[in-house]
């Protein structure tokens, strides 16, 4: 069955009656694509040729190939894709109105920027032309929707997309491939990698929440492939708090997440609906998902995750730049932070058990973390290690 027209061909810079690619059928990304064309009497080019002998030209067969292969290339995350060059092209048959046309089109190779590809049309079985196509390759350029705001001395990467009513402030860096949504605001001294997804309604950038603060150019670098849902927002650092908000990549903010100023948030790590972060360091290793992870330690170092019936739990030590607090345990959404005031400690965490020891000076601590089900049983519990120094 024929798919709809997918989001590649839309991103063709042709349109009626030059568009001459109608539907996909059949799309292996990098290697082959294939796709219809539905020749009607009503196209352009028979009202000439030839006037009482309709005759599709072999120029426009040619072109008909090539937005088959930009399609194909345009899938593979390239912006652009245009026709530089022909070889052997042979019609062996004439097309006329009501055949409809497969094309198929595979890549051969592909080197920088450039890409070439072979193309064969077909109606019913026979073929009916076939060529190798050299095709350019180039990246897309910004696309800003006309009600939104970009201030004069903002920078964007090539692909980046900003949605109606967003507002991107002058000394706003955006990278490549990064998708802006509806009214989102992105202001202050921000920098954003690639393929960063702002959802709508989102607020990065802002001023932070402190009294002291008194408009200082202080910043937040966030890295590349994170999501930012609906209403999240995150305020760039102070003066008092290093001057920088850190976030690294592939992170999931989901919706009313609050990410305060002079936090630095590591990699891999997903928010949940209306988590709260405060001056908290989230090891780039930890790779935890936090459920309305509230905070006010400094650093979150060296997580590990066990299992306990089925339930994921996460181990971590807790510091302040200098000194150890203590462990951090996350389980169930909820974190604990155990302050090793004696050698040995028990705690209960939501759905288990929790005992620990551990080895101390001032700047280092080996704790061993028991961890099992209400009852403590040897056979179910586990055992996690972590060692810090500070």
């Amino acid at each position: 069955m024929t798919d709809a027209i997918p989001e590649a061909v839309d991103r063709l810079c042709y349109r009626y009656p030059a568009l001459l690619v109608d539907a996909v059928a059949d799309h292996d990304p990098g290697r082959r694509l294939v796709a219809y064309k539905n020749v009607s009497v009503n196209e352009d080019f028979f009202q000439g040729h030839f006037p009482g002998a309709p005759l599709m030209p072999g120029v426009l067969m040619v072109e008909t190939l090539a937005q088959a292969a930009a399609v194909l290339l345009l899938g593979e995350g390239h912006g652009r894709a245009s026709l530089r060059g022909v070889n052997a092209a042979k019609f062996r048959k004439q097309i006329v109105p009501g055949d409809r046309i497969r094309l198929d089109v595979q890549l051969v190779r592909r080197r920088a920027s450039l890409a070439w590809v072979h193309g064969t049309a077909w109606v019913e079985d026979a073929v009916v032309a076939e060529a190798n196509l050299l095709m350019a390759l180039g990246p897309a350029p910004c696309e800003i929707h006309p009600s939104a705001h970009v201030a004069a001395g903002a920078r964007l990467g090539e692909g980046t997309v900003v949605g109606p009513g967003a507002v991107v402030g002058p000394h706003v860096r955006i990278g490549r491939n990064c998708h802006i949504g509806a009214s989102a605001v992105i202001d202050g001294w921000t920098t954003l990698g690639d393929d960063n997804h702002v959802w709508p309604m989102a607020s990065i950038g802002l001023p932070p929440q402190d009294l002291k603060y008194r408009g200082a150019p202080t910043r937040l670098m966030i890295g590349s492939g994170n999501h930012f849902r609906e209403f999240v927002t995150i305020h760039r650092g102070t003066e008092d708090g290093g001057g920088v908000t850190a976030i690294g990549d592939r992170n999931l903010f989901m919706a009313y997440v609050h990410v305060a100023h002079d936090c630095h948030v590591g990699s891999d790590i997903i928010f949940g609906n209306g988590a709260t972060v405060q001056l908290v360091y989230v090891h780039p290793d930890a790779k935890t998902a936090a459920t309305g992870l509230e905070s006010t330690v400094r650093f979150i170092l060296s997580a590990k995750s066990t299992y306990v019936d089925g339930q994921v739990f996460y181990v971590g030590a807790a510091a302040t730049k200098s000194i150890i607090l203590g462990l951090l345990i996350l389980g169930q959404g909820k974190v604990h932070l155990v302050r090793f005031l004696v050698l040995v400690r028990s705690i209960r965490v939501p759905g288990a058990m929790a005992r620990t020891s551990f080895a101390t000076s001032r700047r280092q601590r080996r704790w061993i973390v028991m961890l099992g089900p209400l009852g403590m049983s040897s056979s179910n519990q586990r055992s996690v290690t972590v060692l810090v120094s500070v």
